[in-house]
């Protein structure tokens, strides 16, 4: 229904409350099926009060509607969300009409408690369709999830850690401690049940998911869980052969051999050197890559030697 609330009910939008229920009230005593029975267009005029109460009864229904206009209001409220906590107990009561049953269902006891639209099918239900089954399968549904993003390093990532997280929960700021794994890389996230957006239909709120985001490495670089790291070596070592030290994430020392010949970005393999997996004892590798170090200039001495070297055939 995209109608102005205001003319359906009769009222100026400077209304106040009270004259907004006392109109409603008129209204539903003339268009309620019990006195217009078998009357379609009565029917379907007692709906469309009802929903009119229903957002300008309501402060903040009300503000929304004012702000966004009759189209707008509607791409924001469902009509469950529109008719969610609509109390027609005092009105009813008010009033004096009997015959309610078979247009509302009552959730409390006795002459107090909450009206919703009954969903059944029998003469004299609702025009308002499946609106009770539906308002309550909607009070199941959890709240939004959030997302938190954790920056982490690459050694924290490689030994596990404590961090705290400062996020937005019901309004309020929140500070917890949360045990980070190892191997809580890139896009890994870490559920914190019920630390999300309330729900707006009265059920359970939703998670917070903590997402590892890897900061930047001055040594080491990453892809998933094996690590990089760029190594340089002289000409001499490349040609002949040598044993380099390659420190790991933990802050060890690994030797690396080094065999003669080895040419320019050659990429070495040091397995199960790299980060560990988030279950599971398995753990990525780390590469090395080797540069190859070429003197832009040679000594005398040097220059002689690869001389000799060049006269040999090398």
């Amino acid at each position: 229904m995209s109608e102005d609330y205001y003319k359906i009910l009769g009222v100026s939008k400077t209304a106040s409350e009270e004259e907004i229920k006392k109109m409603y009230r008129k209204l539903a005593m003339k268009y309620h099926p019990d006195h217009a029975k078998g009357d379609k267009a009565a029917e379907e005029k007692f709906k469309q009060i009802s929903e009119a109460y229903a957002v300008l009864s309501d402060k903040e229904k009300r503000k929304q509607y004012d702000t966004f206009g009759s189209s707008g209001f509607r791409q924001r409220y469902s009509e469950e969300e529109i008719f969610k906590g609509f109390d027609f107990s005092n009105i009813f009561k008010d009033l004096g009409i009997g015959g309610f049953e078979g247009l509302f269902q009552h959730s409390g006891k006795g002459g107090g408690g909450r009206y919703s639209f009954n969903s059944g099918n029998n003469a004299g239900a609702s025009p308002f369709g499946n609106f009770g089954a539906r308002q309550q399968q909607a009070t199941q549904m959890k709240g939004s999830d959030l997302v938190y993003e954790l920056p982490l390093t690459l050694r924290e990532i490689a030994t596990g850690t404590s961090k705290t997280v400062n996020f937005q929960h019901k309004g309020k700021t929140e500070n917890l401690t949360v045990k980070i794994p190892k191997g809580m890389t890139a896009g890994k996230k870490l559920r914190l049940s019920g630390k999300g957006e309330p729900s707006p239909y009265g059920g359970p709120p939703g998670d917070l998911f903590v997402q590892a985001k890897v900061l930047e490495d001055p040594v080491f670089s990453t892809e998933g869980n094996d690590i990089y790291i760029q190594k340089e070596i002289k000409l001499t070592e490349a040609l002949l052969g040598a044993s380099i030290s390659v420190p790991t994430l933990e802050g060890k020392e690994l030797n690396l051999k080094i065999p003669p010949g080895t040419k320019h970005k050659t990429k070495m393999r040091l397995a199960g050197h790299g980060l560990p997996h988030i279950q599971g004892s398995e753990r990525g590798d780390l590469y090395v890559y080797i540069n190859v170090n070429m003197p832009a200039e040679f000594s005398k001495k040097q220059k002689k030697l690869i001389d000799e070297l060049a006269e040999s055939g090398l």
